[in-house]
Order: C-alpha cells, then sequence, then structure tokens
C-alpha cells in the first residue's frame, strides 16, 4: 500500500469538514425562524379545531412542540401588532397605533426603537425577511433599514397573489369588502362573478422588493416567499440566522390558484373555499420550511415560531372563523387578539405539549435574545418563554396583558378580561367602514361616554355574559391598572384610520375608534 503525505491527509480532512452535514454546527447559538400569518382566524387550522381546512403541516408543528391554547397578539389590526412583535414592546409605548394609510405610510416606527433583527445582528446573526412589513416605507424604516441584512417582499398592507390568472384559479371578493381595493390595467378576471370580484382580479399586486429595488415577480405570492425563505436557510445553513418570515396569506384578496383550489372542490361555499385553498397554501410553506431544515441538518438547531398577526376578518364573512371565540379582527373581544401561536424547537422544547398559560407575541423577541445571548433593551414588555418552556417554571409567564386603540382599552388580568369601549355619537348607524380611508378624526371619548365589557374567561370563553353591573369592585381594580399602564405610552402618530361603529349587547360602538 502506497503511503500517504501529510498534504493529503490535510486535503482529504478539510474535504470531510467541507461536507459534513450543518449539524457540526453545534453547539452554536440556535437559529430562529418566525412565521407570521395574516388575519389568519383562530379556528382555521385543523390543530386548532377547523373542519373545512387541513393543516397536516401546522399540525405536525405543533405536534412536536407545544401549542398554546392562550396566545395573545398586542393589537388587533396589521400594522401595530407587527411593531410589538418587532420590538417587544407594546406599540402604545411608541405611538404606532393605527394602520398606516395613504400619505402617512411614510411615517414608520420611531428610530428611537429597537428591532429585534438589530439585536440578532448584534450577536452575530444573519438576519432575513420576506413578506409583508406595514411598518415604514423610506430606507431608514424599511426592512433593510431595521436590521434585516436581505428582504424580499412587499412593504404595505396588502396585495395581490395572483398575477397572471388561469384557468382554476379562483378569487372571491366578501361582499362587505367590496370597494377595498382598486382596479388597474392589465390581467384578466377568471371564475368572476361580479363586477366587484373583477376589480379585485385585475388588480396590479403590490410592488415586490428584493432589498430596495422593484422587481418583477409572477408567482403566486406564497409560494413565491416560500421559495426565498427555503433559499435563505440553505445560504446560511452554517451559521446562526434569525428568518422572519410574514406571510400575506389570507389576508384579502381572497385568491388561491389551481393547485390549492383543486383540494377544496368539495366545498361549495365559495369564500370558505378560496380561504381554505389559501390556509393550505400557507400550510405548504410551513412544510417547505421545516423540509428545508430537516434537510440541512438543522432542525434541532432552530426555534420555530408560528402565530397570526390578529384574528380573521369579519369582512370575508362566513369565509373564516374564530370559533370558539367572540369577535374578529379590530376589536378587542378574544376573536380579534387571541391567535393561533405554536413554538417548537425539537431537544430543547418537549414534543406534543397544548400549554394553557397566556403567552404573548410581545415575548417573542426577549426569547429569541435570549437564545442567541444578547440583551434586549431597557423597557422591553415582552419575557423570555425558554425557561417556561425548558427550564421548568409552571407560573404564567404573563399575569396581565393590555390593549389600547384609541380611546378604546382593554386588559387580561388572570381570568378576568374587560373591554372598554367608546359609544357611538348620537344619530350614529352601523357602519363597519372596511375601506382603510384616511379620515382625520382623532379619537375622542364620545359625548355618551364609553360602555364597559367585563368577563370572566375562565367561566365564559365566548364572552357572552357581560358582568360589568353585577361586579363594579373588579371593574374598578382593572381601571386602575389600566390607567397606570397607559402612563408610560405615547400619543398616537397619526389619527385612526377607521370609524366602524357596530352594534354590542344593545349599544351602538366605535369598535375602529
Amino acid at each position: 500500500m502506497k503511503s500517504i503525505t501529510a498534504g493529503a491527509v490535510a486535503a482529504l480532512a478539510l474535504a470531510t469538514v467541507a461536507s459534513a452535514p450543518a449539524v457540526a454546527r453545534s453547539p452554536g447559538p440556535p437559529n430562529v425562524i418566525v412565521i407570521l400569518a395574516d388575519d389568519l382566524g383562530y379556528g382555521d387550522t385543523s390543530v386548532y379545531g377547523s373542519k373545512i381546512v387541513r393543516t397536516p403541516n401546522i399540525d405536525a408543528l405543533a405536534a412536536d412542540g407545544v401549542r398554546f391554547t392562550q396566545g395573545y397578539v398586542a393589537h388587533p389590526v396589521c400594522a401595530p401588532s407587527r411593531a410589538a412583535i418587532m420590538t417587544g414592546r407594546y406599540q402604545t409605548r411608541f405611538g404606532y397605533e393605527f394602520n398606516p394609510v395613504g400619505r402617512d405610510r411614510v411615517k414608520g416606527v420611531s428610530l428611537a426603537e429597537t428591532f429585534i433583527p438589530q439585536v440578532m445582528k448584534s450577536a452575530g446573526y444573519r438576519t432575513g425577511m420576506v413578506g409583508k412589513w406595514h411598518l415604514g416605507e423610506p430606507a431608514a424604516y424599511d426592512p433593510m433599514g431595521r436590521g434585516f441584512d436581505q428582504y424580499f417582499g412587499i412593504l404595505g398592507g396588502a396585495g395581490a397573489f395572483i398575477v397572471d390568472a388561469k384557468p382554476g384559479d379562483e378569487f372571491f371578493t366578501p361582499p362587505q369588502a367590496r370597494g377595498s381595493y382598486g382596479t388597474a390595467e392589465g390581467g384578466a378576471a377568471v371564475n368572476a362573478t361580479s363586477e366587484a370580484e373583477e376589480m379585485v382580479v385585475i388588480r396590479q399586486r403590490a410592488p415586490v422588493y428584493r432589498g430596495r429595488e422593484v422587481v418583477e415577480e409572477k408567482k403566486f405570492l406564497v409560494d413565491a416567499f416560500t421559495d426565498e425563505a427555503v433559499k435563505f436557510i440553505g445560504d446560511n445553513k452554517d451559521r446562526p440566522f434569525f428568518l422572519y418570515l410574514a406571510h400575506t396569506a389570507p389576508h384579502t384578496p381572497l385568491q388561491a390558484t389551481a393547485k390549492y383550489i383543486d383540494r377544496y372542490k368539495n366545498i361549495e361555499n365559495k369564500g370558505q373555499r378560496v380561504y381554505a385553498a389559501m390556509v393550505s397554501a400557507l400550510d405548504d410553506s410551513v412544510g417547505a420550511v421545516r423540509a428545508k431544515l430537516k434537510a440541512e441538518g438543522i432542525e434541532k438547531d432552530t426555534l420555530i415560531v408560528f402565530l397570526s398577526d390578529n384574528g380573521c376578518a369579519g369582512y370575508v364573512g362566513d369565509a373564516c372563523t374564530n370559533s370558539p371565540l367572540n369577535g374578529y379582527k379590530a376589536s378587542h373581544l378574544e376573536g380579534g387578539v387571541r391567535v393561533p401561536f405554536i413554538m417548537a424547537m425539537p431537544g430543547r422544547i418537549k414534543a406534543g405539549q397544548v400549554d394553557s398559560r397566556v403567552v404573548s407575541s410581545l415575548d417573542i423577541a426577549p426569547t429569541a435574545a435570549a437564545l442567541a445571548g444578547a440583551k434586549m433593551p431597557n423597557g422591553t414588555d415582552g419575557v423570555d418563554l425558554m425557561p417556561y418552556l425548558a427550564g421548568g417554571r409552571k407560573e404564567t409567564p404573563n399575569q396581565t396583558l393590555y390593549w389600547r386603540s384609541g380611546a378604546n382599552f382593554a386588559i387580561r388580568d388572570g381570568d378576568w378580561k374587560m373591554w372598554v369601549v367608546n359609544r357611538a355619537e348620537p344619530g350614529e348607524r352601523p357602519r363597519q367602514g372596511t375601506a382603510p380611508a384616511a379620515d382625520g378624526i382623532e379619537a375622542k371619548v364620545s359625548s355618551l361616554g364609553k360602555y364597559v365589557m367585563l368577563y370572566d374567561l375562565k367561566a365564559d370563553l365566548g364572552e357572552t355574559k357581560n358582568l360589568a353591573s353585577a361586579r363594579p369592585e373588579v371593574v374598578a381594580q382593572l381601571q386602575a391598572k389600566i390607567e397606570a399602564w397607559d402612563k408610560s405610552n405615547a400619543a398616537p402618530q397619526w389619527t385612526s384610520m377607521r370609524q366602524g361603529v357596530f352594534q354590542f349587547e344593545g349599544q351602538m360602538l366605535k369598535v375602529y375608534p
């Protein structure tokens, strides 16, 4: 046998190292992936009880980790909720209180706020974002300006999913949402059954950016975002990374390609069929991300957090459900702020858990920072969840949570939930006001005052029995807590975008203040 030189041995060793699976990177800091759905209903995945939508990949994620039954977001509409996720702070601390639209889109989150990608980047992480931003469009406020090394997605709040419609693709415009989306030149309506639906079908997609350059993207938007996320994982498999995959599905406009529609052809209700197809695309995305992690050998080195930014929207009618919760997106009832919330990290988080403790989207940033060995800035409102999931702490992570939207406030304290809502002015009638038109009206307290709703969530999950009159001492205690908390909040950066009036318990209330 011929002898092997020292150089050959060294070359062989280097080749062996180069071909070793990425799992060899352990025990370095773990990767963190946050997958955010957009307007996904609490009851719209099979693991959370859906009898319509099949979500095997989301179900498997829950089976491999922990599914929270009391997971909350910090606001019941898109942009403020996302601001809280990115900072770990109540968005009311810095005035990002309403969805920015029109000229207010240039006003991003205050540059004094630190975003979690900035924290992770300081700890040596590669940071990437894919999907919907909605937190400011000028360069200083966009994803690249807030700590992401890479970005691919849309900067605004909504956009079409399909550019070139083909036979078998379907579109649905809920009656309450008609007129919410403008028309544009080009495109063709496929399976459109009304003028309003055709408006959505031919609507141009919001510009898709790669970094700060607009790019042409022909794929179904969920698929395009998924492909980009999978590529980011592959490109960064040998170093710690933070990935924020913020899908636009199943937010309106309700659009899905034949690939996903075909899975639900048995559903006669068109709205339910298209919505289910969108959630199915979202589920496939979760599956693709996990499959890539497994293929690269880094599944055990990665924390995945899956949640929605708020509950599903009432203006899509019976296409979605927040069952068994009451209320929808934009309201502070449970259906607006309690969301599907799953965390998985094989080897660190025990599989198969169903956890009824109260957790919040505010907890995501401090949890990620702690895993990275980094510190969050002072004033963070969330908590690191790992000691509760892997460290044996038994108490609830969040005894009290707060919400503010203009003149409206809500609090969850133990099992008590109180919602204080502005009354409509005399003569105002119900109007949903789905179009986010900038009305310039400040959210002042009505001349008729506010209406108080108090619920015992342990006994009344559906928030059907108002105990405010029967338990005035509880109302007083919770009101005092709200007032103390609100002292640390800032004034809204702009006025309310939606002036929706609804009827609750026989009262005319400004749910969108």
